[in-house]
């Protein structure tokens, strides 16, 4: 195959055009993948900078790789970044494998570099006999259909443009240009899974099915637009995942999946998502499930997925000393008494009296339910927990969880929006009072 042809397979017209104006970073170990990305790069007219990292994982071996890469640079006028790393301290604090800790340093410091100089795209090497070990081993990991789909060629700035080309092309090309490369000794061990499918499993599927690797990626092929398919249909049954409703979706012979495809972007796993259904099935209002800054809550009549705050534990004091309003976190009028005091005056949910002996407490503060809080509301005698009052006032799980209350002197005297309580009541036609307005935009 000779350079153009091979340009040709990696690179479409319109990728060409498109990245000969961009600053690309290039992963540049030393080895014959990443050498031969970085001159076909630098051949198809493309501005790149390098960055090379040493995980000192193989003593003289590592310090030669570098040395390498230093000299490679240097020769083709590509300016190049160097770090070394502490692969036991990343372990040790994160508890991962090698594997893991390399992939996780070395990602972060390219994106870090990203951040500082403005590159466009991180370029890695991988190509196809890469995919076709990422099948195995997601296959082996128990994976889905987007799994077994393989890498991208470009996912979240990350760019791998020889994904249709082997390892033999790469070789070759590299021997068609007289350009040398390091071989990391590590990769004929089998100390590693993906090591494992390279040297044993692979070659024993070869030499029983041959040319198994090309019918593997036609698989991975065929089940990317199976994958694109469903995740399509999944939008187009699903229109708004925020708010879900409940008989529609669970009517579907493949309701978990469908939910699954339609809100996996946001982190939520196939589990959750089955064990959603089966709870909405069964009636179950108040499950949830909650991943990163997001919450599956099953309602009533509805599957609800909204953002998740994480601010329960903060609580912001106010002063009703003065006649004012606040704006944060809710919009707040604060009116003192003038006009005798008569019960119409006040709903009990957006409008609320109370007597002026609030002015006495010393910490009047804005906050979020906690688990355990109890309520005594306006007409009652004893207290409630203020999770059976939500319950009664058929909230969602997002709706309480982010329902303000209002505490002083540890008593909550309003549920904001939805209920007073009985205490700093105000006598009919007084005017020891103060009053309290949720303003709606």
């Amino acid at each position: 195959m000779n350079h153009e042809e091979l340009i040709n397979r990696v690179f479409s017209a319109d990728e060409l055009h498109d990245c000969r104006g961009k600053q690309v970073l290039v992963a540049l170990s030393g080895g014959a993948d990443s050498v031969a990305l970085l001159r076909l790069l630098l051949e198809a007219g493309i501005s790149c900078h390098a960055a090379h990292c040493n995980f000192h994982l193989r003593g003289e071996e590592s310090m030669r790789d570098e040395r390498f890469v230093r000299n490679l640079c240097l020769q083709l006028d590509v300016p190049l970044a160097v770090k070394d790393f502490d692969v036991a301290a990343w372990q040790q604090e994160h508890r991962g494998s090698v594997e893991m800790a390399c992939r996780e340093l070395r990602y972060a410091w390219f994106k870090q570099l990203c951040d500082q100089h403005g590159y466009d795209l991180i370029a890695v090497a991988h190509h196809a006999d890469d995919q076709v070990e990422t099948f195995f081993l997601n296959l082996m990991r128990g994976t889905g259909l987007r799994g077994l789909t393989g890498m991208k060629r470009l996912n979240q700035g990350i760019w791998r443009p020889m994904l249709g080309v082997t390892r033999n092309d790469i070789t070759d090309y590299l021997a068609t240009i007289g350009q040398d490369f390091v071989t990391d000794s590590t990769n004929a061990q089998n100390d590693y899974r993906r090591n494992r499918i390279r040297n044993t499993v692979l070659p024993l599927l070869e030499q029983h099915f041959p040319n198994a690797r090309a019918r593997i990626l036609d698989t991975m092929h065929n089940l990317t637009d199976d994958q694109e398919l469903l995740e399509y249909a999944a939008q187009d049954y699903i229109h708004d995942y925020q708010s879900i409703d409940i008989t529609d979706l669970c009517n579907h012979p493949h309701a978990p999946t469908l939910l699954y495809h339609r809100i996996r972007h946001l982190g939520f796993n196939r589990d959750q998502c089955r064990q959603a259904v089966e709870a909405a099935r069964q009636g179950h209002s108040g499950a949830h499930f909650t991943v990163g800054n997001h919450v599956l809550a099953v309602n009533r009549k509805t599957l609800n997925v909204k953002p998740l705050h994480h601010d329960h534990g903060v609580e912001i004091p106010i002063d009703v000393k003065e006649e004012k309003e606040l704006y944060s976190p809710i919009h707040l009028t604060i009116q003192h008494g003038g006009e005798p005091f008569k019960p119409q005056m006040c709903d009990g949910r957006v409008r609320v009296a109370f007597n002026t002996r609030l002015l006495d407490c010393r910490r009047i503060v804005l906050r979020h339910w906690r688990q355990g809080d109890r309520f005594q509301p306006f007409g009652m005698k004893g207290t409630k927990l203020l999770s059976d009052l939500f319950n009664d006032l058929k909230l969602d799980y997002y709706d309480k969880q982010n329902a303000w209350l209002l505490e002083a002197d540890g008593k909550i005297i309003w549920v904001i929006g939805h209920r007073s309580s009985a205490h700093f009541t105000v006598e009919t036609d007084s005017h020891d009072y103060i009053i309290l307005t949720i303003v709606t935009p």
